[in-house]
C-alpha cells in the first residue's frame, strides 16, 4: 500500500513528553504517543469499498497481510507515530476532567484527492486515557458502530466513517449491562475515518486549566486545517468559528430528528467540532415515535439524551464549548447572541424539515399546527415513525376517505386506531389534504420528494442485534447484506423488502435491541 501520509495533529501541536503508556493526568499537551496492542489473531471480517477508495487503497490490496497489520495494529505503517488524544469533558451534565482517548489510536492522517483523512483504531489497546478500561472493544458494539456509521453517511447525516472491522482473537471480559454478570466476549477493532476527531472536550481540557497558550493553539490548528475560510486568527475569527460550530452541529441533530436517531449519550466529548456525529455508543433508532426514549440504559432514570432533547443538549454543549472560547474572546455577549441565535434557528430549520417529510414546498403559516397535530397523533399508539413517513407519501389529494388504511401498517396495535383516536387521525388527514391543495407539485411528484428524505430502511437495533448473533457464531452474511441494503436507504429494494418492518415483539425488551449500556 503507498497512502500519502500528511499528519498534521501530531506535527504541529505540543505532544506528552512522558512517553510510557500508564494511565495518568496529562498536562501542556494535545495527545501521548502510544503504540496499538498487537492483537492475538487478527482477522478482517468486512471492509467499506468507499473509504478505501476515498484514503487510495486499491481493492487488490484489502486482501494483502499489510492490509491486515496495519488495520488490527499488528504493525505500524512506515514513518508514522501514533498516538492518543487528551480531552476532557461534560458527562450527563457534570463536570468529569481530563478523559481522552481511552480506547482509541490514532494511526496516522492521509491525504487523497484533495481529502484530509484521520485513521483511527478503536479497541486497540490501553492508552494513559484508559483509566480503568482495558482499551478494548468487543465484536457487538463494533458491529454496530462499522455498519452504523456508513449506514448514516448514505442517509445524507454528517458523520464519522469506517474502513474495516476486524476480529481481535482476543478474549475481552465485559459486564453488558452494569449488572454485576460479566463474561468474556470476542475482542473487535474498527478503524474509524473522519477528517478530523477533534470534540468539543478538547477545548475544555485546556480552558479548565487555564492554559490559554494551548487553546489558542488548538484553535488556530482547527481554523487552519478545517475551516480555512475564516482567515487568519483574530479575536472576530473566533467567534466566526463559534457560529460556524453552532451551525454545522444544529444541521446534525436536525437530520437526528429527520431519521429518527439517538445518540444516547450526548456528552461534549462526544461533540465532534466538525458537526459530525461520533462515536457509536448506546445509540438507537426511534420504533415507536416517543419523544421521550433514549436507548441508554446509563440515562433511564432522567432521560437527559432522550430523542425529543437533543437540539436542548446541542445547545448546552455549544454552552460549554463556549465557556472554553471565552479565555481567546474575553467578551461574552458575542457567544450569547450565537447561542441565542442557534434557539431561533432550530424552530425555523425544524419546521422546514418537517415541511420536507410532509412533502410542503410552500411555507404557510399553519403549518407549525400541521406539524404538532401530527406530533399529537403519533402518540395516540404506538406508531413506526420510519414506516408511517414512507408510506404517506402514498396518500393521493382530495382522496381522505379510508385513508388511515395507507399508513396502517405503521401501527403496532392496529386496532387501537378507534372511536376519538380515530376521529383524531381522521382530522388530521383532512386538514393535510387542505394543505396539499394549497402546492402545485402533483401526487406522484411529491411522492418522490418525500422518499427522497424519508428512508425507507434504517438500521434498526434488532437488526444489527441479528447481524451480531450471527457474527459471534462466525457467520458474516448478514454484515454484508446490512451493510448493502443500507448504502440506498431511501430506494425500493425490493431483495431486502423484509427488513421494512416494525420491530418483532421478541426485541421489544431484549439486551440489545431495546436498551443498550456504554459497554463496549
Amino acid at each position: 500500500m503507498q497512502l500519502k501520509i500528511a499528519d498534521t495533529f501530531n506535527k504541529e501541536l505540543p505532544s506528552d513528553t512522558n512517553l510510557s503508556n500508564t494511565r495518568r493526568k496529562v498536562f501542556g499537551a494535545m495527545y501521548s504517543y502510544v503504540k496499538p496492542r498487537v492483537p492475538k489473531s487478527p482477522k478482517l471480517i468486512h471492509v467499506s469499498p468507499e473509504m478505501c477508495e476515498n484514503i487510495g487503497i486499491h481493492e487488490d490490496e484489502v486482501g494483502s497481510e499489510e492490509f491486515l497489520n496495519i488495520f488490527s495494529g499488528s504493525e505500524l505503517y512506515k514513518e508514522t507515530q501514533p498516538y492518543a488524544m487528551a480531552y476532557a469533558g461534560h458527562q450527563f451534565g457534570n463536570w468529569a476532567g481530563q478523559l481522552g482517548d481511552g480506547r482509541a489510536i490514532n494511526l496516522f492522517e492521509v491525504q487523497h484527492n484533495k481529502k484530509r483523512w484521520a485513521m483511527q483504531l478503536k479497541g486497540a489497546g490501553e492508552t494513559p486515557y484508559s483509566r480503568q478500561g482495558d482499551g478494548l472493544a468487543v465484536l457487538r458494539s463494533s458491529v454496530r458502530e462499522y455498519l452504523c456509521s456508513e449506514a448514516m453517511h448514505h442517509l445524507g447525516v454528517p458523520t464519522t466513517r469506517a474502513l474495516s472491522l476486524m476480529l481481535s482473537g482476543d478474549e475481552v471480559l465485559r459486564d453488558m449491562l452494569y449488572n454485576g454478570n460479566a463474561a468474556y466476549e470476542k475482542g473487535a477493532i474498527v478503524c474509524r475515518v473522519a477528517p478530523s476527531f477533534i470534540r468539543f472536550g478538547n477545548f475544555e481540557l485546556f480552558a479548565s486549566r487555564n492554559d490559554t497558550e494551548n487553546l489558542k493553539k488548538l484553535t488556530e490548528y482547527t481554523i487552519k486545517h478545517f475551516y480555512p475560510e475564516l482567515g487568519a486568527p483574530s479575536k472576530e475569527v473566533y467567534i466566526q468559528f463559534f457560529k460556524a460550530v453552532a451551525d454545522k452541529t444544529l444541521d446534525m441533530i436536525i437530520h437526528w430528528q429527520r431519521v429518527g436517531f439517538v445518540h444516547g449519550v450526548m456528552n461534549t466529548d462526544n461533540m465532534s467540532i466538525l458537526g459530525q456525529t461520533i462515536d457509536y455508543g448506546p445509540y438507537g433508532w426511534l420504533e415507536g415515535f416517543d419523544f421521550g426514549w433514549t436507548p441508554n440504559t446509563t440515562d433511564r432514570e432522567h432521560k437527559r439524551y432522550r430523542y425529543g432533547n437533543q437540539p436542548n443538549i446541542g445547545l448546552w454543549n455549544l454552552l460549554q464549548l463556549a465557556n472554553a472560547l471565552y479565555a481567546l474572546v474575553d467578551e461574552a455577549e458575542p457567544f450569547e447572541t450565537i447561542l441565542n441565535q442557534y434557539q431561533k434557528d432550530f424552530e425555523e430549520a425544524f419546521l422546514n424539515m418537517m415541511r420536507s417529510k410532509l412533502g410542503l414546498d410552500f411555507k404557510k403559516e399553519e403549518d407549525q399546527k400541521l406539524v404538532e397535530d401530527l406530533e399529537d397523533c403519533l402518540l395516540l399508539s404506538e406508531t413506526d415513525m420510519t414506516i408511517f413517513y414512507r408510506l404517506l407519501s402514498n396518500f393521493e389529494k382530495g382522496k381522505v376517505e379510508n385513508s388511515l388504511e395507507i399508513v396502517k401498517q405503521a401501527f403496532y396495535n392496529p386496532e387501537e386506531i378507534q372511536g376519538k383516536k380515530e376521529e383524531k387521525w381522521n382530522d388530521w388527514i383532512i386538514d393535510y389534504d387542505k394543505r396539499l391543495k394549497l402546492e402545485e407539485a402533483t401526487d406522484q411528484q411529491r411522492q418522490i420528494k418525500m422518499n427522497a428524505v424519508n428512508p425507507k430502511y434504517v438500521l434498526r437495533n434488532y437488526m444489527a442485534q441479528l447481524a451480531i448473533d450471527d457474527a459471534n457464531e462466525g457467520k458474516y452474511g448478514l454484515i454484508d447484506d446490512l451493510f448493502q441494503m443500507l448504502k440506498n436507504p431511501y430506494s425500493n429494494q425490493p431483495k431486502y423488502e423484509k427488513w421494512f418492518a416494525k420491530r418483532p415483539e421478541w426485541a421489544r425488551h431484549k439486551a440489545g435491541c431495546s436498551m443498550l449500556s456504554c459497554s463496549s
